[in-house]
């Protein structure tokens, strides 16, 4: 779908005997996702040219903030379920971003922590992603980008919403 952003040259089809239906261009949500497709394909871009997914990004990042953990935190903080966050931690391990150890009081349970491959990347990844907001954004004058912040995150809270966005 082209995108228009004028008045459509065409008049509308007159539907009798309907109630009004609103243009898709009309919802916040239609602008939110529209941004929000743009902004994350950028990034998911610089990512992979950093032998990345954004999903094995998300994994690297969390990491990197908790440190040394198990599968099972790292699922939680993340909004992932178990599976997901092994096939991640598997496809890292193969990539020698992520090692894992076998608990000795557990052997079915494992640690697992950034390799210092990993930990080299996640600044790398984390500044593409400030320079891919400053991308989209940055035209913004400071108090509107806040307020669109703050906007975002009062929704989430609201709809108690938790997981990570990861495409």
């Amino acid at each position: 779908m082209s995108h228009n952003f004028e008045a459509a040259v065409m008049p509308p089809v007159s539907h009798p005997n309907t109630a009004p239906v609103s243009e898709l261009e009309a919802h916040l949500g239609y602008w939110l996702r529209f941004v929000s497709n743009h902004v994350s394909h950028s990034f998911q871009k610089k990512a992979e040219a950093n032998g990345v997914t954004v999903s094995e990004w998300v994994v690297l990042r969390e990491m990197f903030r908790l440190g040394c953990t198990s599968p099972s935190v790292l699922a939680q903080v993340a909004g992932m379920s178990k599976g997901a966050v092994s096939k991640l931690i598997d496809r890292l391990e193969s990539k020698g971003m992520v090692s894992k150890s076998i608990l000795l009081a557990d052997r079915r349970q494992h640690s697992i922590e950034l390799t210092s491959e990993g930990e080299a990347l996640v600044p790398v990844l984390a500044d593409m992603a400030d320079q891919n907001d400053e991308e989209f954004f940055g035209k913004l004058p400071q108090q509107l980008r806040e307020d669109l912040l703050e906007a975002m995150k009062e929704v989430a809270r609201t709809h108690q919403l938790k997981s990570v966005p990861l495409n």
